[in-house]
């Protein structure tokens, strides 16, 4: 009779609660989106977070709730968000493919200022004095970019710069959030010409900073033909609605600033 008790109340206890529970859970039920799950299933589930989303899931919640466009993951493939818009039951405009690119060539040809011992990271030698740099503008060379990479799209050269696998690259934005001199840009692939400086000093100071820097010379601008390239603040600036990538800037600059990628 002593263990008899017990045992009826744990067992009247456990239906109570029972019942708590189903009652709870019809009551506070939240209906799911059957499309859900489908839109998560096609995703990469790279959760790189380049969309401003939780994670894949979280841009499938923000999708199907009007916060992000389908644009929005520049990791899918062209046929999975066009899968994914006919699943919202919309119209999906072709994008030219992005890529990164470098906007400095100097690296290991630019001296240094002073001899930098700090941590090997581009975001804290860019504290000490803007860097150790002869030029202010230059890539500190620490690979901070390719730590950021979800996608291993970008190495070390022996040049101490960056550089971009077109065929890896997702367009993610990570570099261009990582490095602290801004100098990476997302550019249309099928722009081939690109101006590797970004140096906004006097064409005699940058000269004699960096070998290869712009010196705003200004040849580019008399060699186009469709009025693409413009020194602005002392540096070459390309209009890719105009430009052809015809070279023709390239083949004049003196200092080999601007550059066909290969």
């Amino acid at each position: 009779m002593e263990i008899l008790i017990p045992v009826l109340t744990l067992g009247l206890l456990g239906a109570i609660f029972g019942v708590g529970l189903a009652i709870a859970s019809k009551r506070l039920h939240v209906e799911v989106d059957p499309r859900l799950e489908k839109i998560h299933g096609l995703l990469p589930g790279s959760n790189c977070g380049a969309c401003g989303g939780a994670g894949c899931f979280g841009f499938a919640e923000s999708l199907l709730s009007g916060k992000l466009s389908v644009d929005a993951c520049r990791v899918s493939e062209e046929a999975v968000r066009g899968q994914i818009a006919r699943l919202l039951g919309e119209k999906l405009e072709k994008k030219v493919k992005k890529i990164a690119a470098l906007y400095c060539n100097g690296g290991s040809r630019v001296k240094n200022r002073f001899l930098y011992q700090g941590i090997k990271d581009c975001v804290a030698a860019n504290l000490v004095l803007n860097g150790h740099k002869d030029c202010s503008f230059s890539c500190l060379g620490f690979g901070s970019c390719v730590q950021a990479c979800p996608f291993d799209a970008i190495s070390m050269s022996g040049d101490e710069l960056p550089v971009v696998d077109k065929d890896k690259c997702k367009a993610c934005n990570k570099c261009v959030l990582a490095c602290p001199k801004k100098l990476f840009t997302l550019i249309p692939i099928t722009n081939k010409v690109y101006v590797a400086c970004s140096s906004r000093d006097l064409g005699k100071d940058t000269k004699v900073a960096c070998p290869v820097g712009c010196i705003a010379c200004k040849l580019c601008e008399k060699a186009c033909k469709f009025d693409a390239i413009h020194v602005i603040d002392n540096l070459a600036e390309i209009d890719y609605n105009k430009c052809t990538s015809c070279a023709d800037c390239v083949k004049v600059c003196p200092m080999k600033t601007i550059r066909v990628r290969e």
